[in-house]
Formats: C-alpha cells, structure tokens, sequence
C-alpha cells in the first residue's frame, strides 16, 4: 500500500477545504478591499473638490453631498461592504476578515500616487504593523458559534456584560460628540475615528443578527416576523450614518494614509472586543490563543504609535527645513533669489 507524504496529503486537504464557495468567498473578499481602499480616496477627491466650492466636511459642511464625486466614492464603499457581506456566504470568517487589512495597503497606494500624500518609511513599517497584528487577532479567533434564530441573538445582546458595554461605548461616543469634537476635532485624529469605531462595533453586532436572519429566510425560516431584526436595522441605519457622517470630517481634514489604517485597526480591535462579549468567544478558547490575540493587540498600538509619529515627523521635518533654510539664508547674506546680499551691494556701489 503507498504511503502519501505530509506535503502531498496537505496538498491534497488544501484542495478539499479550497472548495468552489471558498474560491468565491476569496475572490468577494479581494474585490471588497479593492473597492473599499479606492472608495477613501475617491471620497477625498471629492470631499476636496467640494470643499473649495463650499464648507468643508471638517467645519461641519455638508456640501460635499451635492458633489458626485463623493457619491462615486461612496457607491464604491458600499458596493465593496456588499461584496464583503456576500464573502461570508461563502467562506468562513477565518478567510474572509484578515483579508479586510488589504484596503489598507491599497488606500495608502492610491493616496501616495493620486493624491500625492507622503507617507514616511516609519508610516509604511506602522501599516504593516498594524495588518500583522489584527491579521494575527482574527486569525485565531475561535470559530462562531451556530445561531437557528434571531432570537437567539436578542438574546445575546440581551445579556448583562454586553449592555454594559453597549452603554459605555454610546457614553464615551456622545462625550466625543459634544466635548472634544468641538475642541480637538481638528487637531486630534483619534477623536473622529474613535466616534466611528465606537459606534461601528455595535453596527457589526446588528449587521451580523441582520445576516443571520436573512440567511434563515433563504433557507426557510422567516425572521421577517420578529420585531428584533426590525430593532438590529434601525440600529445598522443610525451606526453607518453616524459613522459615515464623521468619517467625512476625519478624512477632511487628516491625510488619507493615516487615516484608513487607524480606522481600519480601531474598528477591528473594538469589534472584536463587542464579539467576545457578546458571542462569549473566549470561553472555547485556550489560553494560547487568548496570550496570541493579547500580542497581536500590542502589535497593533506599536504600528499606531508609529503612524502618529509618522505624521509629527513629516510635520515637524517641513516647519524646520523652512526655518533652517531661511536662517542659512540670513547668516550667508542671501537674498530671496539667491544672490549674496554683500555681492549685489557691491555691484550697485560700483555702477
């Protein structure tokens, strides 16, 4: 009897796993990153474009909803979160999320060649540090568990631990709202996208009961019924308006590389904390997994850190190569064209 080798019989589950679904699952997940890191910059375009003609998003403007090109930009996220949503129809979620961290990578692209924001070798080594650490976060995340009925997922939101999450999260968002926002808006990244992924951890939630509920349907089981899917859909429609509303301002007024990867880990790191309370992830895990997932957090405040110093850096390395310049100027005698000032004086002199 033949004897497979281990590289033939991984090759041979890796074929079995690569199912069909899975190949549509990946190929949805793909084009959903596409879309969604070109959407950030088609956005910004038209956020600019709207903001010379009117009010800026970042001031509280709102005529960037009469420019089309924000709307091509936002047809375009919504097309890549429909694809997104389909992904997961067909391959697991262990497939599909970690593939999310590409927007990333592709936003920060578009924004160095179509926009023509720099981004600095320490911000390039913070995306990277950032996608290692959610990709190893979600990667072991445990398997989610099987739900029959929407109830069930009232049920869960229902609990104790989670409504004290949910009600922190709204506190600290309407604290950002109406105490910092007004103050440190336009100064401090973080108070924007951490309005948006507060309230995005709890838009998944809904999302995720809104899917299982029209997965249901399809198969037979009507949850149309339930005043609970009713309750999860008003909740996704004030979450994605409110964080669409300030993601405009962050994107506005902080530069595009720096944003979608902040946003991007902020979201996931909170989602993933609203999973773990909500669907109680940890209890089938091994304290393994749970130390990984510990190092892949610490992962992703490394690469955030270096994002913010990218920027104070780039900041920091314009304002003073202006002042170093203008002083050598001054000390050498120069003029604004170049030309020694003892020189040009002696020249007058000897007309």
């Amino acid at each position: 009897m033949a004897v497979r080798s281990p590289a033939a019989m991984s090759s041979t589950s890796w074929r079995e796993e690569m199912s069909s679904d899975n190949v549509k699952g990946l190929v949805l997940a793909l084009s959903s990153s596409f879309f969604i890191g070109a959407s950030f910059i088609v956005k910004k375009k038209g956020l600019k474009k709207a903001g010379a003609s009117g009010v800026r998003a970042g001031v509280g403007g709102y005529s960037y909803l009469y420019e089309p090109l924000w709307w091509v930009g936002m047809i375009t996220m919504i097309v890549g979160e429909i694809a997104n949503f389909a992904a997961y129809a067909f391959a697991p979620a262990l497939l599909v999320t970690p593939l999310g961290a590409l927007s990333i990578i592709i936003s920060a692209a578009l924004a160095h060649i179509i926009l023509r924001e720099r981004l600095h070798i320490f911000g390039i080594l913070g995306c990277v540090l950032c996608v290692v650490g959610s990709t190893t976060i979600v990667l072991h995340a445990p398997q989610e568990r099987e739900i029959h009925s929407v109830t069930e997922v009232w049920e869960l939101a229902m609990d104790p631990a989670f409504l004290m999450y949910a009600a922190l999260v709204i506190t600290a968002a309407l604290i950002l709202i109406f105490y910092f926002i007004p103050q440190y808006g336009q100064t401090h990244i973080m108070v924007y996208i951490g309005v948006c992924s507060l309230v995005g951890s709890l838009s998944v939630m809904s999302v995720k009961a809104i899917g299982i509920a029209l997965k249901l349907t399809l198969s037979g089981m009507n949850q149309l019924i339930y005043p609970q899917t009713w309750v999860f859909t008003v909740v996704v429609i004030a979450c994605v308006l409110t964080q669409m509303n300030y993601l405009n301002k962050a994107l506005d007024t902080f530069n595009t590389a720096v944003v979608s990867p902040i946003y991007y880990v902020m979201f996931t790191s909170l989602t993933i904390v609203a999973s773990v309370i909500m669907f109680k992830d940890w209890d089938r895990q091994s304290p393994t997994q749970v130390i990984t997932e510990i190092c892949g957090f610490v992962t992703i405040l490394s690469g955030t850190f270096l994002l913010h110093k990218t920027k104070d850096m780039s900041d920091g390395l314009s304002s003073s190569m202006a002042m170093r310049l203008s002083k050598h100027s001054e000390e050498d005698g120069l003029n604004g064209e170049g030309i020694p000032l003892r020189r040009q004086e002696s020249l007058r002199s000897s007309v």
